[in-house]
């Protein structure tokens, strides 16, 4: 078995409304940085993984994602994966 480190990002859909990213980029204004704008907000998780293979590990963070850490609906997630000792 090898280990893995998948480093994953989860981020509300584009056509989703982003109250939190929204609270924020109206916040900039008040500390003199207006030039900030769209500020969208999301999470970002880091997960080990043993399997036998990058493809397994792979396909099992996908569907990690899709069954649980991901709300498919309203988000959307990217991970990079990378063996570790």
């Amino acid at each position: 078995m090898t280990k893995f480190l998948a480093e994953i990002d989860v981020m509300p859909k584009k056509e989703i409304l982003d109250p939190q990213g929204k609270a924020v980029t109206g916040s900039m204004k008040n500390l003199g940085l207006s030039e900030i704008h769209n500020i969208r907000i999301g999470k970002h998780i880091s997960l080990e993984i043993e399997a036998d293979s990058v493809e397994t590990a792979n396909a099992k963070v996908d569907e990690a994602c899709k069954n649980l850490l991901a709300n498919l609906i309203m988000e959307s997630y990217s991970f990079k994966l990378q063996e570790i000792a």
